[in-house]
């Protein structure tokens, strides 16, 4: 089953469970605090000298099955080029976790996002389902990594995709979210003409 959650309320689920064995898969330099195991492409190893840090060399997890009592997979799944694969291996591995994603708005701000992203997602509510599809570059990018965390702050529920799982993370491809036959909005297109605007009644 996947439903809508919050970071806050897993962060409280994660605190009533001490005795729990957690994954971060994914999290870069970003790991979870309360994460027993820590797992990412890159070797991090000299970063996460406190914890159990192990390096995915292939697309087979290097972990038996349900070795972990939760998952947290944050901003990782974009980034998979078998993501269908790698949700199989998430439900392998453990019963239960928590996934964060980019909206397609979130991930369109980002100038990182355009070589780093391979997939979009958008939450169906109605079938509790993640629909997916290759990533459109629709509005030009102004924002870098840093900076759009610092919307988040603000505008969270518009950028990021907040999901837990439980036994299964239902999900189907549907290109048709990929929209090709829509014209690229350019922000400072828009930000000329606000300025603009703002020029004019100024001088009202």
């Amino acid at each position: 089953m996947l439903k809508r959650i919050s970071i806050k309320h897993i962060n409280k689920t994660i605190s009533e469970n001490p005795n729990w064995r957690i994954l971060d898969i994914g999290c870069g330099y970003r790991a979870h605090p309360n994460a027993t195991v820590i797992a990412d492409v890159q070797d991090l190893s000299n970063y996460y000298k406190e914890k159990k840090f192990i390096k995915i060399n292939e697309k087979k997890l290097p972990f038996k099955d349900k070795e972990f009592d939760f998952i947290i997979a944050s901003h990782v799944i974009e980034h998979v080029e078998d993501f269908e694969f790698f949700i199989k291996e998430l439900e392998r591995i453990s019963s239960k976790g928590y996934i964060e994603l980019p909206s397609r708005l979130g991930d369109n701000l980002v100038f990182e996002n355009k070589t780093d992203h391979i997939w979009w997602f958008i939450y169906d509510d109605i079938n509790n389902k993640l629909l997916a599809s290759k990533r459109n570059q629709l509005i030009e990018p102004f924002l870098t990594v840093s900076t759009a965390k610092l919307f988040e702050k603000i505008f969270r529920e518009s950028l990021v995709i907040e999901l837990a799982w439980d036994k299964k993370i239902d999900y189907q491809i549907d290109n048709s979210l990929q929209q090709n036959n829509i014209k690229k909005i350019s922000f400072f297109k828009l930000f000329r003409k606000y300025l603009s605007k703002k020029f004019r009644s100024f001088y009202k």
